[in-house]
Protein backbone atom coordinates (compact mmCIF):
# COMPACT_ATOMS: atom_id res chain seq x y z
CA UNK A 1 0.00 0.00 0.00
CA UNK A 2 1.82 3.34 -0.63
CA UNK A 3 1.05 6.27 1.69
CA UNK A 4 0.17 9.46 -0.22
CA UNK A 5 3.17 12.41 -0.04
CA UNK A 6 1.38 14.55 2.28
CA UNK A 7 0.44 11.73 4.75
CA UNK A 8 4.06 10.85 4.42
CA UNK A 9 5.46 14.48 5.28
CA UNK A 10 3.61 14.87 8.33
CA UNK A 11 4.52 11.73 9.33
CA UNK A 12 8.36 12.47 9.59
CA UNK A 13 8.03 15.39 11.75
CA UNK A 14 5.61 13.41 13.89
CA UNK A 15 8.18 10.62 14.55
CA UNK A 16 10.62 13.18 15.26
CA UNK A 17 8.90 15.25 17.92
CA UNK A 18 7.93 11.71 19.54
CA UNK A 19 11.67 10.52 19.55
CA UNK A 20 12.83 13.68 20.97
CA UNK A 21 9.99 13.23 23.55
CA UNK A 22 11.03 9.83 24.63
CA UNK A 23 14.46 11.43 25.22
CA UNK A 24 13.36 13.92 27.07
CA UNK A 25 11.33 11.90 29.43
CA UNK A 26 14.78 9.53 29.99
CA UNK A 27 16.99 12.34 30.73
CA UNK A 28 14.32 13.37 33.22
CA UNK A 29 13.92 9.78 34.69
CA UNK A 30 17.66 9.29 34.72
CA UNK A 31 19.01 9.03 38.39
CA UNK A 32 21.48 11.73 39.45
CA UNK A 33 24.35 10.32 41.94
CA UNK A 34 24.32 10.18 44.67
CA UNK A 35 26.35 13.39 46.47
CA UNK A 36 28.37 11.08 48.89
CA UNK A 37 29.77 9.08 46.11
CA UNK A 38 33.30 8.46 46.72
CA UNK A 39 35.69 9.86 43.82
CA UNK A 40 37.03 7.08 41.78
CA UNK A 41 40.40 5.44 42.84
CA UNK A 42 43.60 7.18 41.18
CA UNK A 43 45.05 5.26 38.03
CA UNK A 44 48.44 3.34 38.75
CA UNK A 45 51.00 3.71 35.60
CA UNK A 46 54.02 1.23 36.51
CA UNK A 47 57.30 2.54 34.95
CA UNK A 48 59.39 -1.07 34.77
CA UNK A 49 63.09 -0.81 35.17
CA UNK A 50 66.33 -1.23 32.61
CA UNK A 51 66.26 -4.71 30.04
CA UNK A 52 62.56 -5.02 31.94
CA UNK A 53 59.25 -4.52 30.45
CA UNK A 54 55.84 -3.96 31.34
CA UNK A 55 55.43 -7.74 32.19
CA UNK A 56 57.20 -7.48 35.54
CA UNK A 57 54.17 -6.44 36.43
CA UNK A 58 52.04 -8.91 35.45
CA UNK A 59 51.58 -10.30 39.41
CA UNK A 60 51.14 -6.93 40.58
CA UNK A 61 48.20 -5.77 38.18
CA UNK A 62 45.41 -8.17 39.12
CA UNK A 63 45.99 -7.48 42.98
CA UNK A 64 45.27 -3.80 42.38
CA UNK A 65 42.66 -4.03 40.28
CA UNK A 66 40.80 -6.97 43.01
CA UNK A 67 41.63 -3.72 45.25
CA UNK A 68 39.68 -1.61 43.05
CA UNK A 69 42.42 0.24 41.27
CA UNK A 70 43.01 1.17 37.11
CA UNK A 71 46.46 0.03 36.44
CA UNK A 72 48.64 0.30 33.49
CA UNK A 73 52.08 -1.30 32.79
CA UNK A 74 53.22 0.34 29.34
CA UNK A 75 56.69 -0.90 27.98
CA UNK A 76 59.07 1.32 26.87
CA UNK A 77 60.88 1.65 23.35
CA UNK A 78 63.20 -1.11 22.38
CA UNK A 79 62.30 -3.29 25.18
CA UNK A 80 60.17 -6.09 26.37
CA UNK A 81 57.34 -6.92 23.36
CA UNK A 82 58.66 -4.00 21.98
CA UNK A 83 62.66 -5.15 21.26
CA UNK A 84 61.89 -4.82 17.98
CA UNK A 85 62.32 -0.72 18.06
CA UNK A 86 65.37 -0.74 19.79
CA UNK A 87 67.65 1.67 17.80
CA UNK A 88 70.68 3.33 18.69
CA UNK A 89 69.37 6.93 19.03
CA UNK A 90 66.71 5.26 21.39
CA UNK A 91 67.42 7.53 24.87
CA UNK A 92 65.75 8.81 28.46
CA UNK A 93 63.65 11.41 26.40
CA UNK A 94 62.72 9.09 24.14
CA UNK A 95 61.22 6.48 27.12
CA UNK A 96 60.21 9.88 28.77
CA UNK A 97 57.72 10.24 25.72
CA UNK A 98 56.45 6.88 25.85
CA UNK A 99 54.88 7.90 29.26
CA UNK A 100 53.70 11.04 28.16
CA UNK A 101 51.59 9.80 25.28
CA UNK A 102 50.72 6.94 27.39
CA UNK A 103 48.92 9.51 29.69
CA UNK A 104 47.99 12.10 27.08
CA UNK A 105 46.67 9.81 25.01
CA UNK A 106 44.61 8.07 27.90
CA UNK A 107 43.57 11.46 29.13
CA UNK A 108 44.38 10.03 31.99
CA UNK A 109 44.75 12.00 35.13
CA UNK A 110 44.90 11.39 39.15
CA UNK A 111 47.66 9.14 38.24
CA UNK A 112 50.08 7.77 40.65
CA UNK A 113 53.16 6.93 38.70
CA UNK A 114 55.34 4.29 40.04
CA UNK A 115 58.86 3.99 38.99
CA UNK A 116 61.42 1.08 39.48
CA UNK A 117 64.76 1.11 39.42
CA UNK A 118 65.97 2.87 36.08
CA UNK A 119 62.25 3.97 35.60
CA UNK A 120 62.42 6.58 38.61
CA UNK A 121 64.69 8.73 35.86
CA UNK A 122 61.75 8.22 33.36
CA UNK A 123 58.84 9.15 36.01
CA UNK A 124 60.98 12.05 37.03
CA UNK A 125 61.20 13.41 33.51
CA UNK A 126 57.31 12.68 33.15
CA UNK A 127 56.55 15.03 36.16
CA UNK A 128 58.64 17.65 34.34
CA UNK A 129 56.45 17.27 31.14
CA UNK A 130 52.65 16.79 32.26
CA UNK A 131 52.67 17.52 36.07
CA UNK A 132 49.02 18.36 36.06
CA UNK A 133 48.34 14.87 35.19
CA UNK A 134 49.78 13.70 38.15
CA UNK A 135 48.57 12.82 41.54
CA UNK A 136 51.74 11.72 43.22
CA UNK A 137 54.99 10.02 42.28
CA UNK A 138 56.40 7.05 43.78
CA UNK A 139 59.95 5.77 43.67
CA UNK A 140 60.33 2.15 44.55
CA UNK A 141 64.27 1.27 44.75
CA UNK A 142 64.94 4.09 42.30
CA UNK A 143 67.16 6.22 40.64
CA UNK A 144 66.58 10.27 41.72
CA UNK A 145 68.27 12.52 39.59
CA UNK A 146 68.71 16.16 39.57
CA UNK A 147 68.56 18.24 36.75
CA UNK A 148 71.31 17.45 34.12
CA UNK A 149 72.48 13.96 35.35
CA UNK A 150 72.44 10.85 34.09
CA UNK A 151 72.58 6.89 35.06
CA UNK A 152 75.74 6.88 34.01
CA UNK A 153 76.63 9.97 36.68
CA UNK A 154 74.49 8.33 38.90
CA UNK A 155 75.10 4.27 38.68
CA UNK A 156 77.84 3.88 36.46
CA UNK A 157 80.37 2.26 38.23
CA UNK A 158 77.21 -0.52 38.91
CA UNK A 159 76.47 -0.29 35.35
CA UNK A 160 80.01 -1.12 34.05
CA UNK A 161 80.16 -3.78 36.56
CA UNK A 162 77.19 -5.75 35.73
CA UNK A 163 77.10 -5.14 31.63
CA UNK A 164 79.16 -5.49 28.27
CA UNK A 165 77.97 -3.54 25.39
CA UNK A 166 77.52 -5.46 22.54
CA UNK A 167 77.86 -9.39 24.42
CA UNK A 168 76.04 -12.18 22.56
CA UNK A 169 76.07 -10.40 19.26
CA UNK A 170 74.49 -7.56 20.43
CA UNK A 171 75.24 -4.43 18.59
CA UNK A 172 77.82 -2.16 20.32
CA UNK A 173 75.23 0.33 21.70
CA UNK A 174 73.76 -1.98 23.49
CA UNK A 175 74.42 -2.72 27.01
CA UNK A 176 73.72 -6.73 27.78
CA UNK A 177 73.55 -7.18 31.49
CA UNK A 178 75.56 -10.23 32.19
CA UNK A 179 72.20 -11.74 33.26
CA UNK A 180 70.75 -11.36 29.74
CA UNK A 181 71.40 -13.88 27.10
CA UNK A 182 69.97 -12.38 23.50
CA UNK A 183 67.76 -14.38 21.49
CA UNK A 184 66.17 -16.54 24.48
CA UNK A 185 62.54 -16.73 24.30
CA UNK A 186 60.25 -14.34 26.39
CA UNK A 187 59.60 -13.70 28.92
CA UNK A 188 62.97 -12.24 30.03
CA UNK A 189 65.45 -8.95 30.46
CA UNK A 190 66.81 -7.67 26.93
CA UNK A 191 69.95 -5.51 26.17
CA UNK A 192 69.34 -1.62 26.31
CA UNK A 193 70.45 1.18 23.91
CA UNK A 194 73.18 3.00 25.97
CA UNK A 195 72.05 6.22 24.77
CA UNK A 196 69.29 5.69 27.81
CA UNK A 197 72.24 5.74 30.36
CA UNK A 198 74.36 8.53 28.97
CA UNK A 199 71.90 11.26 28.14
CA UNK A 200 71.03 13.78 31.23
CA UNK A 201 67.61 14.61 32.09
CA UNK A 202 65.94 18.00 32.23
CA UNK A 203 64.19 19.34 35.11
CA UNK A 204 63.35 22.81 34.25
CA UNK A 205 59.56 23.02 35.38
CA UNK A 206 58.65 24.27 38.63
CA UNK A 207 55.27 23.34 39.16
CA UNK A 208 56.92 19.33 39.15
CA UNK A 209 57.99 20.36 42.33
CA UNK A 210 54.76 20.63 44.27
CA UNK A 211 53.67 17.09 43.15
CA UNK A 212 53.93 14.93 46.40
CA UNK A 213 56.19 12.19 46.11
CA UNK A 214 57.46 8.87 47.99
CA UNK A 215 59.85 6.45 48.46
CA UNK A 216 59.89 2.42 48.44
CA UNK A 217 63.49 1.26 49.73
CA UNK A 218 63.50 -2.38 49.75
CA UNK A 219 66.47 -4.17 52.00
CA UNK A 220 67.46 -7.85 51.59
CA UNK A 221 66.46 -10.07 55.16
CA UNK A 222 69.37 -9.65 57.53
CA UNK A 223 71.01 -6.93 55.63
CA UNK A 224 71.00 -3.01 57.20
CA UNK A 225 71.65 -1.02 53.74
CA UNK A 226 71.46 -1.36 50.03
CA UNK A 227 72.70 -0.16 47.13
CA UNK A 228 70.15 2.51 46.78
CA UNK A 229 70.67 4.35 50.06
CA UNK A 230 71.75 7.30 48.37
CA UNK A 231 68.61 7.81 46.34
CA UNK A 232 66.72 7.23 49.95
CA UNK A 233 68.90 9.60 51.16
CA UNK A 234 67.93 12.07 48.70
CA UNK A 235 64.11 11.44 49.08
CA UNK A 236 64.10 12.20 53.12
CA UNK A 237 66.16 15.55 52.16
CA UNK A 238 63.18 16.54 49.91
CA UNK A 239 60.67 15.94 52.89
CA UNK A 240 59.55 12.70 50.80
CA UNK A 241 57.67 9.71 53.03
CA UNK A 242 60.13 6.81 53.18
CA UNK A 243 59.24 3.15 53.65
CA UNK A 244 61.73 0.46 54.10
CA UNK A 245 60.30 -2.81 52.93
CA UNK A 246 62.42 -5.82 53.31
CA UNK A 247 63.02 -7.83 50.38
CA UNK A 248 65.00 -7.58 47.09
CA UNK A 249 65.35 -5.46 44.38
CA UNK A 250 62.52 -7.05 42.62
CA UNK A 251 59.34 -7.02 44.71
CA UNK A 252 56.87 -7.09 41.84
CA UNK A 253 58.19 -10.02 41.08
CA UNK A 254 58.88 -12.06 44.01
CA UNK A 255 57.01 -10.43 46.80
CA UNK A 256 54.28 -9.03 44.81
CA UNK A 257 51.28 -9.12 47.83
CA UNK A 258 53.40 -7.46 50.00
CA UNK A 259 54.42 -5.27 47.42
CA UNK A 260 50.61 -4.54 46.91
CA UNK A 261 49.77 -4.07 50.56
CA UNK A 262 53.15 -1.24 50.91
CA UNK A 263 51.83 0.63 47.89
CA UNK A 264 48.25 0.66 49.11
CA UNK A 265 49.36 2.74 52.17
CA UNK A 266 51.76 4.90 50.44
CA UNK A 267 48.56 5.73 47.72
CA UNK A 268 46.86 6.78 50.89
CA UNK A 269 43.99 5.01 49.84
CA UNK A 270 41.28 3.24 52.32
CA UNK A 271 40.79 -0.37 50.97
CA UNK A 272 40.30 -3.77 51.80
CA UNK A 273 42.91 -5.71 50.57
CA UNK A 274 41.77 -8.74 52.26
CA UNK A 275 39.93 -10.30 49.22
CA UNK A 276 42.67 -9.65 46.48
CA UNK A 277 45.78 -10.72 48.53
CA UNK A 278 44.04 -14.56 49.91
CA UNK A 279 45.44 -17.08 47.93
CA UNK A 280 43.57 -19.82 46.91
CA UNK A 281 43.77 -23.34 48.91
Amino acid sequence: MRIPLFRRALRFPLLVFIAGAAAAMSCARAPSPPPDEPAPRPVIVFVHGAWAGGWHYTKVEPLLEEAGFKVYRPTLTGLGERFHLAREDVGLSTHIEDIVNVLEFENLENVVLVGHSYGGMVISGVANRVPHRIRKLVYMDAIVPEDGESVMDLAGDAIVTMTEAGAGGAPPWQLVPLWVKPGKLPPVDVPQSLLTFTEPIVLDNPDANSIPAAYILTIEAGKDSDSFDFFADRARERQWEVVVMEGGHNPQWFQPEALVEVLVGVVGEETSLEGALTKPD
